[in-house]
């Protein structure tokens, strides 16, 4: 039975020895090669003095080597924390000083932007992957290749804690989860579960290693023997490329990902044959461009939903179930979901009504690290974690997202919902991607803005646009203003950022 995450290497090259398990720009590594790898780095991590209960920061785009610091840190009996790389060095000044990280392991490109850390914080050493290490910096296959002994594997508890994961904090700083080894083994093992991830499957991604639907990926290849066709960032072309190269039987992404191939003129000659089932999650994704994509993919979209605070997935649709579009599905074994009163949390409310989703289980959270008063408001003393999503639960038990709390509009006295209206503007047969932003107004307060990416060879005006949500909308839930443009903003998850959008606003 695997206790701690710095187990699995070991078991899985035991298990499945020389079969391919990484493929990353044009080098294929065995578990036994990834297995040696996490050894040879957590030697090296531990002659520079990391000990158990250590933190680590990880801040590096995807690549083989984020996947060995991963497990590496975690070999060692030390707390790893995968931060998102579009972070700035003024928070990643912040998560290292916060979570007392003593060590950072980073790209080539990010050390010079924090190689002063050092200076005011517990960080001794920054390691750099890649032949070109900066001055003060220690290169990351210097350790590897030093081939030195780690220390003999720690017991560790399985409710203790392996994973500072900071949240994106769009308002304010943001805030460390922490994840139990147990919360993470849960996650991935469960997810793997209902969705049937084996042996048999090749995925290719381009999810961000540091995300946590990332991360389950990830385990599923080392726990269960996937295969992982892992690219540095999403690149339409690639995708199909590799999917055709390497039989891939599964691809993950987020909805923009899809609606990117579903507009670009390569789809026509994809071979997406070997492909039985894809994945979307990040993000509500409209039900016609679910739908768009069955029929150019040929293969099932299952929706999924998770977030940091939980370690990866709450929710999926189970392989062999029912697959309804428009929904997250049902919650993970061991788990529960339940739709509550937003103004009283112990209210769960009757079916169909909205309400603000809650999950409980072994998956949760912990807390945050260093924010007494943050836990206590997302998480309720009986172990219900407040997710900050707005659903309704049909009776199978079912999950349908309505919006994020934060993102409502109020218009007028009304609730408007962004996400309810980027599923209508997804159905006009001019827009490749819609996001929805609210604006201020004198008389109503706030009002609905849409701005459009347009398919390519397509044009279309505002008028027609706002016409066509009339169709299908309440006038009041109707965007007031369209904006075209060419992209929106986007995390590195490539989840819209719709508090971003009015940077967009002409």
């Amino acid at each position: 039975m695997i206790n701690h995450i710095g187990q699995i290497p070991a078991a899985a090259a035991l298990k499945f020895s020389n079969k391919d398990a990484l493929v990353f720009e044009g080098q294929t590594f065995s578990f036994n090669q990834i297995n040696d790898l996490v050894e040879r780095a957590a030697g090296g991590l531990s002659d520079l003095g990391i000990v158990p209960g250590d933190t680590v920061t990880l801040y590096a785009g995807n690549s083989w080597e984020w996947v060995v610091s991963y497990y590496a840190i975690a070999r060692l009996g030390a707390v790893i924390n995968p931060v998102n790389t579009m972070l700035t060095p003024n928070e990643i000044e912040y998560v290292v000083k916060d979570c007392g990280a003593k060590a950072i392991i980073a790209s080539p490109e990010k050390v010079d932007a924090i190689i002063r850390v050092k200076n005011f914080s517990d960080v001794k050493e920054i390691i750099s992957f890649g032949a070109d290490v900066a001055n003060g910096a220690v290169s990351f296959d210097a350790l590897i290749d030093a081939n030195i002994l780690p220390p003999k594997p720690v017991e560790i508890d399985p409710a203790a804690l392996s994973t500072i994961g900071y949240t994106s904090g769009t308002t304010g700083h943001p805030k460390g989860a922490m994840q139990s080894h147990r919360a993470v083994i849960t996650n991935s093992a469960m997810t793997s579960q209902i969705q049937m991830r084996g042996a048999n499957d090749c995925v290719v991604s381009a999810l961000p290693c540091p995300h946590v639907y990332a991360n389950v990926i990830m385990m599923s290849m080392m726990m269960f023997g996937s295969k992982l066709v892992l690219h540095r960032a999403f690149d339409v072309d690639l995708a199909f490329a590799d999917i055709t190269a390497h039989k891939a039987t599964i691809f993950d992404g987020v909805p923009a990902m899809y609606m990117f191939m579903l507009n670009s003129p390569a789809i026509k000659n994809a071979n997406l044959s070997s492909l039985t089932r894809c994945y979307v999650g990040g993000q509500t994704m409209p039900v016609a461009t679910m739908q768009a994509v069955e029929v150019a993919f040929k293969v099932p979209l299952i929706e999924l939903w998770g977030m940091t605070e939980i370690a990866g997935l709450g929710s999926t649709h189970p392989l062999y179930g029912n697959n309804k579009h428009g929904s997250i599905g049902c919650a993970l074994p061991y788990c529960e979901l339940r739709i509550a009163d937003p103004e009283d949390a112990n209210r769960t409310m009757p079916l169909g009504e909205v309400g603000e989703l809650m999950v409980r289980g072994p998956i949760v959270m912990m807390g945050y690290f260093n924010d007494e008063e943050k836990t206590c408001e997302t998480l309720e003393p009986d172990g219900w974690l407040h997710t900050g999503d707005l659903g309704t639960m049909d009776p199978d038990g079912c999950v349908f997202i309505v919006d994020r709390k934060k993102d409502l509009i109020l218009t007028a006295g009304y609730n408007v919902y962004p996400a309810e209206i980027e599923r209508v503007l997804a159905a006009h047969p001019a827009v490749a991607l819609a996001a929805v932003g609210k604006l201020p107004d004198e008389i109503k307060g706030e009002i609905a803005k849409a701005y459009i990416v347009l398919k390519t060879d397509t044009t279309c005006t505002e008028d027609e646009i706002i016409t066509f949500c009339h169709q299908s909308l309440a006038a009041y839930k109707c965007p007031r203003k369209v904006q075209f443009v060419d992209d929106v903003p986007k995390t590195s998850t490539g989840k819209i950022m719709r508090r971003a959008l009015h940077t967009l606003d002409v």
